[in-house]
Order: structure tokens, then C-alpha cells, then sequence
């Protein structure tokens, strides 16, 4: 028997919307305050790029992305997935009113930046609670093996990427504001925070409200109740023993004692930060940790290992697709030319958004159940707009923009991911039909290729220019890591669900996420190269201007990508029927 939240057969279950909407209002939340978050240390704190872009923005982005394998622990052995999402979204709200009260007293720089640590502390505290537990939700929607699951994965990230189109302009178009002598208004910054805490909100109570009825498995089973390690019967290999995640106090004491090694050499030796020295050296620690485990058989490490080399390669896909919030931001208020005049009612702008909203909507249906409270809340904004517009009509109220503020840059990946992800899921569903599809490796060797093709079009963009260059630049490299990143992430994210052991499938879901905080706080370091103050230098190559900036990451993704389409041979054969 089916789960009635099923709803139509042909279409993907209601509860992937469920999960893809509360997603999506955390990811507004998370990119819209990222938006401006590199703008608000330089412009309303008054403090350097170099600290902006590494001590703030890496650090922070790298411990939103360490915290994960506290959440995934927390769900596989004391609370679920449920109450780890609902938690974390809390913890996202406090984080962000925090982040508006330091904007508060931004004219008092030593409160306003304590302040803004402890915001930035509780929210990412708050992403490892809600992050992994959200994402590992979406592959028990379906029956073990289900062909769908890379496609819901992409459908997902369309989620993820809808909110993260929305934070920006909402929270940019609110916390970016310049006077008639082009200064940024600092107090303004606030209004961008409160609003990324309305959104987080917003999505945590609307979970709370419909995972009981949609948020279940094909049998109509709840999912993500209680504990993980409750459900790891449903893994055929693992039934057959004791199932345990927990390591002997023998392998936890050596880990550990090698993890502060490698603290100790990266930041005495290499003399990283702290935080960059704790990242890696958890990233280190906690990997051998799980792959030596003594309880997972020959089968299970092989695929855990693969997991674990995905991992490892897009370390170097994120570091520089994440230059995005901070060293590109700084780029596109600096050097990009934003002149976009655009003179309309109000009333049009409100029925333009309508318009689109409608459209995305209409796709979206046909792809998967939407629950009927959801369908009756979309109706009813939808009359609400319309009244707006009309409202606005009659009062005649203008909308004016001279130039694209530089935090909207942050919505053009999102921008090209929704028009470019249904093709992509599409694609994905023909190849496997005709058994072409690329295994999920080569997906990602792919995607790293093509990060490298949009830094060496922006290289070449910026390259003998002096003065502003045109946006078409940046639209064009976001372009190219927008399908990149489509070959990378959600193909990843799949990949965690269908090799990790059912015990393990959130804890191996934060080791994901772990790469990513070793990446994010990578792009810090990475993006405090560059040259706004003079050359800078990385392993021994010389950066003078934009033009070797970016040349960096070309070279980079390009070897990355080349080392990762070898290995994907090698990784196959350990994968077994999983592609």
C-alpha cells in the first residue's frame, strides 16, 4: 500500500515538496544574509577585504558547513531528523536577530562586532542541526533503488536555489543602499537581516505544520521520528550484525591525538587562523575516524571510500565556486559596471513577479504533488499581489533603479540554476533510460571542467582592461558554474544517500557537508588573495592583478577535474550497480 501523501503515481511524492519548501525559506535566509554579509564588515564595520573575505566569510561559511556532523550525530543516536530541523530553524532565527542587532549599533565597532560573532556563532550552530538532517530526509520519500532519486535530488536543489535567488535581492535590495553621493548607508544593513530571520521562520513553522501528514515513506511511515540507528534493519548488509556507529575509546583516543597534531601543524607551522587550523584538522580526524570504523564490512568501506574521494575533489569545486559571496561580490561593486535604468510602476514590477512565480509554479506541479494547504496559500498570495498591483496603480507609485546593487550578483547562479535544473533532471532521466547516463563521479569531473571554463572567460574578460567591464562577464561565468554545479552537488548529495550504510546516512551526510566547510573556509583564504591592496602571493605564484586572480582557479579546477575523471574508473568498480 501506498502513502496517500503519495498523491499522483506519475508525479514525485507531496512530501519532497514539503521538504523542498522548508528548504528553500532556510536557504533564503542563509544566501541573503551571506548576500551581504562581506558588504556589511567592509562598508558598515569600516574593516579590511583580507578580513572580510577569510577571517569573516570563510570562517563563518566553513564552520556553517563543520557543524553538520554534530546535527547528523544528533540525529542518528538521540533525536531524528524532525526535531534536528526544528531546532536548527530556530537557532537560524535567534542567529539572524543577532546579526540585526549588531547592525543596530554598528557606530559602536567593538559591540557591533562582538555581537555579529555571536550571531554568526548560533547561526552556523543552527545550519548544522537543520542542514544534513533536511537533505537525508529526501532519499527515504522512496522505495530503495528507486531510479527517481537523482532527479528528486535535482528537484531539491531547485529548492535550495529558488530560496537562494530570493534572499539576495529581497535581503540586498533591503540592507544595499547607497546615498546621491554613492556611500553605502550602513544603518540600512539591519533591514537585510531581519528579513533572512522573518524567512527562517517562516519555513520552520510551515514544516512543523505538514511533516506529520506528507513528510513519510512510500508506506506511509513517518520519516525521521526517532533516531537513525532505529532504521538501519532496512540496510541488507547491516541487519546482519551489531549496528553501531559508535568507535572503539581506543580508535576515538588515536584520532583524536592525530586531529590535534594536524591542529597544531597548520597553525604553527603552515600558521593558518584558528578556525582554519580546527576545520582542517576535524576534517582530517573525523574522516579516518569513519572510514576505520570497525563495523562496517569490506563492501560497506569500499563505498564509504568513494564517498569520501567525491568528497575530497569538490573541496576544490567549492573554494572557488564560493568566491561568489566575497571576493566576486567585491569585484562586482568595484569593477563591474551596473548601470541598469529601469522606470515602471510598481504595479507592473508586483504583476512581473506574479508572472514568474506563476510559471515556476506551473513546472513545478507537473514535476511533483504540491499539498492542497500549500496550493491554498499560493492562491491566496496570488489575489493578495494582484490586489497590490492594483493598489499601486491607482496611486500611481513608481519603481526606479539606476544600478543593480552589487549583493543581487549573488542571484545569478540561482537565477540560471532554476531555468537550467529541469533540463538537467530531464537529461539525467533520458540517459538512464538509455543506459547512457554518466556515473555520478564523471557528473562531477564535468562539473569541475566547466568551473574552470567560467573563470577563464572572466580571466579573459578582465584581462588589458582598465576601468569597470561589462556584467555580461559575470552573467556568463555564473552561467557556466551554474551547470557545473549541477554536474557537482545534487549528483553528490544522491551519491551520500544511495552508498552510505542506512546506521550511518546522516553522520556520512555531515562528512559531505564537512568538505565543504574545509572548502568554504579555503575560498576565505583564497579570496583574501586578492589584489584590491597590492600583489598577493600563493604557493609561490605571483598575483598582480583580476587577471592572475582568476587565473588561479582556472588552473586549479582544471587539474582537479582531470584527477577526478581518472580516479572515476576506480570508484565505479566500488560503487557496484550504483551510478
Amino acid at each position: 500500500m501506498s502513502s496517500p501523501a503519495a498523491g499522483n503515481p506519475g508525479k514525485h511524492p507531496q512530501g519532497l515538496f514539503v521538504l523542498f519548501f522548508t528548504e528553500m525559506w532556510e536557504r533564503f535566509s542563509y544566501y541573503g544574509m551571506r548576500a551581504i554579509l562581506v558588504l556589511y564588515v567592509v562598508n558598515g564595520l569600516m574593516m579590511k577585504d583580507d578580513y572580510a573575505n577569510n577571517g569573516v566569510y570563510g570562517s563563518y561559511t566553513g564552520l556553517a558547513f563543520l557543524t553538520p556532523l554534530l546535527g547528523g550525530y544528533f540525529a542518528d543516536r538521540l533525536w531524528g531528523n524532525r526535531r534536528s530541523i526544528i531546532v536548527g530553524g530556530f537557532m537560524m532565527a535567534i542567529g539572524q536577530l543577532l546579526m540585526f542587532f549588531s547592525a543596530s549599533v554598528y557606530e559602536n565597532v567593538p559591540l557591533a562586532h562582538t555581537i555579529m560573532w555571536f550571531g554568526l556563532g548560533v547561526l552556523a550552530l543552527g545550519t548544522g542541526f537543520f542542514k544534513p538532517n533536511i537533505s537525508s530526509m529526501v532519499g527515504h520519500l522512496y522505495p530503495k533503488g528507486d531510479k527517481r532519486l537523482d532527479s528528486a535530488y535535482t528537484i531539491f536543489y531547485m529548492g535550495i536555489n529558488l530560496g537562494a535567488f530570493i534572499g539576495p535581492l529581497i535581503c540586498g535590495g533591503l540592507g544595499e543602499l547607497y546615498d546621491a553621493n554613492k556611500e553605502p548607508v550602513r544603518e540600512a544593513f539591519k533591514w537585510g537581516f531581519m528579513a533572512a530571520a522573518v524567512a527562517m521562520v517562516f519555513g520552520t513553522v510551515f514544516f512543523i505544520f505538514l511533516k506529520n501528514k506528507y513528510v513519510v515513506d512510500p508506506m506511509g511511515n513517518g520519516i525521521g521520528i526517532g533516531p537513525n540507528k532505529n532504521n538501519a534493519v532496512n540496510d541488507l548488509e547491516s541487519a546482519q550484525k551489531a549496528e553501531t556507529t559508535q568507535s572503539s575509546f581506543t580508535q576515538v583516543a588515536i584520532w583524536s591525538v592525530v586531529g590535534l597534531g594536524f591542529f597544531l601543524l597548520f597553525k604553527y607551522v603552515v600558521g593558518l587562523d584558528l578556525v582554519g587550523s580546527f576545520i582542517f584538522s576535524i576534517a582530517i580526524a573525523v574522516s579516518c575516524l569513519i572510514g576505520t570504523d570497525p563495523s562496517l564490512s569490506k563492501a560497506e568501506r569500499g563505498r564509504v571510500y568513494v564517498i569520501f574521494i567525491s568528497a575530497f575533489f569538490v573541496i576544490f569545486f567549492w573554494a572557488a565556486f564560493e568566491q561568489a559571496g566575497s571576493s566576486l561580490t567585491l569585484f562586482a561593486q568595484r569593477n563591474t559596471n551596473r548601470n541598469f535604468v529601469l522606470h515602471t510602476s510598481m504595479g507592473t514590477a508586483v504583476l512581473f513577479i506574479l508572472a514568474i512565480a506563476a510559471i515556476l509554479y506551473f513546472f513545478l506541479q507537473r514535476m511533483m504533488g504540491i499539498p492542497s494547504e500549500l496550493k491554498k496559500l499560493f492562491a491566496g498570495l496570488a489575489i493578495a499581489a494582484i490586489v497590490t498591483a492594483v493598489y499601486y496603480y491607482i496611486k500611481g507609485t513608481p519603481y526606479d533603479l539606476e544600478e543593480i546593487p552589487a549583493s543581487w550578483f549573488n542571484s545569478v547562479n540561482s537565477m540560471w540554476l532554476i531555468l537550467c535544473a529541469p533540463f538537467l533532471s530531464y537529461l539525467w532521466q533520458f540517459l538512464g533510460k538509455k543506459n547512457m547516463e554518466p556515473s555520478s563521479p564523471k557528473k562531477q569531473s564535468f562539473g569541475l571542467l566547466l568551473l574552470a571554463a567560467g573563470y577563464l572567460l572572466i580571466a579573459y574578460g578582465v584581462k588589458d582592461v582598465m576601468g569597470p567591464v561589462s556584467m555580461m562577464w559575470l552573467l556568463g561565468l555564473y552561467f557556466l558554474h551554474t551547470v557545473g554545479e549541477l554536474c557537482l552537488s545534487p549528483i553528490g548529495l544522491s551519491l551520500v544517500n544511495k552508498l552510505a550504510p542506512a546506521r550511518f546516512t546522516s553522520i556520512l551526510m555531515g562528512v559531505w557537508f564537512l568538505s565543504n566547510a574545509v572548502a568554504n573556509k579555503f575560498a576565505g583564504i583564497l579570496g583574501a588573495l586578492l589584489p584590491s591592496q597590492g600583489p598577493t602571493k600563493f604557493l609561490g605564484y605571483q598575483i598582480n592583478n583580476l587577471y592572475d586572480f582568476f587565473m588561479l582557479f582556472v588552473v586549479m579546477s582544471a587539474i582537479a577535474a582531470a584527477l577526478l575523471f581518472s580516479l572515476s574508473y576506480w570508484m565505479e568498480k566500488r560503487m557496484g550497480d550504483v551510478k
